[in-house]
């Protein structure tokens, strides 16, 4: 291993090059996990070490999978489970925010350069242009190639799926057309 490499950034980009090769393998889902975002009390510093850990093995993975033609057919998401407020927690952090959050995808069919919505000047909730995190998992499954609609189950009397009641499928529209 190169030892110029920092241990945190090294496990990543082994957790990167192992999906990959699990992929080209044929393996359908693989979903990588960094854990280590919540920035209640110091984000300034708590985000920049993320970002350096993450940043090139997440950059060299689309790199391989673009390089060996799999990334037309691979979907890559990145997202977290929810935003920040930009109103500070502490003296250096900032709480969870449901009203606005960011996913990039690549990849799948996805079209570079595609932005969609858009928060107020403060960053505090999202105000054009809104997705629904229905929506976006019903955009997620179609990229997939599985139609949520079709995924639906009784259970407890009452019908569920993985978009709840709601799930739009426009959003894969608007991502992969010109």
């Amino acid at each position: 291993m190169n030892r110029n490499i920092s241990e945190p950034l090294a496990r990543f980009a082994k957790m990167c090059l192992l999906a990959r090769r699990m992929v080209e393998r044929g393996v359908r889902y693989v979903q990588l996990i960094n854990n280590d975002w919540d920035g209640h009390s110091d984000c300034p510093g708590n985000h920049q070490a993320n970002a350096a850990r993450i940043d090139q093995p997440i950059s060299a993975l689309l790199s391989d999978l673009s390089q060996r033609g799999l990334l037309d057919t691979t979907l890559v998401v990145w997202t977290g489970e929810f935003g920040r407020t930009p109103i500070m927690q502490g003296n250096k952090g900032r709480d969870h925010s449901p009203y606005g959050f960011t996913t990039w995808m690549a990849g799948g069919g996805i079209l570079g350069g595609k932005v969609i919505g858009a928060t107020d000047d403060i960053g505090f909730r999202a105000i054009a242009d809104k997705v629904h995190v229905h929506d976006l998992h019903a955009t997620m499954l179609s990229l997939l190639g599985l139609e949520h609609e079709r995924l639906t189950y009784l259970f407890e009397g009452r019908q569920r799926r993985l978009t709840d009641i709601g799930g739009h499928n426009d959003l894969s529209e608007r991502l992969t057309r010109v």
